[in-house]
């Protein structure tokens, strides 16, 4: 077997095994999420698949001491947002991130992180059936987050509910996901950090997105790594040539492709800062 495509096999491997999608704790190792990051009490319940899940919460530095509103983002495959110790493959460092960014003054988010749902994570992420992995279960969770999830936190929780104030993101089937997501519900999505998208398991994506042009005022961050697997880098320059097709501002995409990087947490955990900024802060000076 040629080199390029034994290494395409090996990362198509990883990205459906299923210690990736655990929801239990891999080892004994420490936590190291932040004061901010907690647990919601209750699994919430995912009527649209039956099912429940756990939730985890980042709340900003200040958000206990004042009366502000803050935007929302929601993520995808939690157990591996803020905390090395429920992660296999390391952690996206959101809580430090977003603790250092609230530090200088920059930015202020709550961060909903949805854990993955182990077996079943390749499907609940796809929106369309793959003959590999199963039925896509993504409409439904995606209905989960709009009218289950989104109506809890926006009761419980000081946000800012509205469209230009939530948000999006995921890695690789997250990734995905967040990109259907904005799609399929443009009116309660104003930005989405697609990081590492799997198109390679959904060939309908192209069609559907194509089909479905995001508002001009839509943010979309699409990042890959140089050397994340054979068909990666394509699929995302074809992605991204399919949402200037349509229309959308240049301004308003972003497309990074960072040589060298490789399909994992400590490369998505690197590019976040640069990402929020431009997803959240940026636009506030743009003409």
């Amino acid at each position: 077997m040629p080199p390029i495509r034994t290494a395409f096999v090996l990362f198509a491997a990883l990205l459906a095994a299923p210690a990736f999608a655990t929801d239990a704790a891999p080892t004994n190792k420490p936590s190291t999420a932040l004061p901010g990051v907690r647990l919601l009490p209750d699994l919430v319940e995912i009527p649209q698949l039956q099912r429940k899940r756990q939730i985890r919460l980042y709340l900003p530095p200040g958000y206990a001491t004042s009366h502000k509103r803050y935007p929302v983002l929601y993520m995808h495959d939690a157990q591996n947002l803020f905390d090395d110790a429920t992660s296999f493959v390391g952690e996206w460092k959101v809580d430090e991130t977003l603790d250092a960014l609230a530090k200088e003054g920059k930015l202020e988010l709550i961060v909903v992180g949805i854990d993955n749902g182990g077996d079943k994570r390749m499907t609940e992420l796809n929106a369309w059936d793959n003959t590999r992995f199963g039925a896509g279960e993504g409409r439904q969770y995606t209905d989960f987050i709009v009218h289950t999830l989104k109506p809890l936190i926006d009761a419980q929780y000081r946000t800012l509910p509205g469209r230009a104030h939530t948000a999006i993101m995921g890695s690789s089937m997250g990734g995905l996901a967040s990109h259907y997501a904005i799609a399929r519900y443009p009116q309660v999505f104003g930005k989405a950090g697609v990081f590492s998208p799997a198109y390679w398991t959904a060939t309908p994506a192209f069609d559907f997105m194509a089909q479905h042009p995001l508002p001009q005022d839509a943010r979309v961050y699409l990042l890959m790594g140089e050397k994340e697997g054979e068909s990666m880098v394509p699929d995302v320059e074809r992605m991204a040539g399919v949402v200037r097709a349509s229309g959308h501002p240049a301004a308003n995409m972003v497309l990074k492709i960072v040589p060298g990087q490789q399909h994992n947490e400590g490369f998505w955990s690197g590019e976040l800062r640069e990402a929020l900024l431009w997803m959240f802060v940026s636009e506030k000076t743009t003409p």
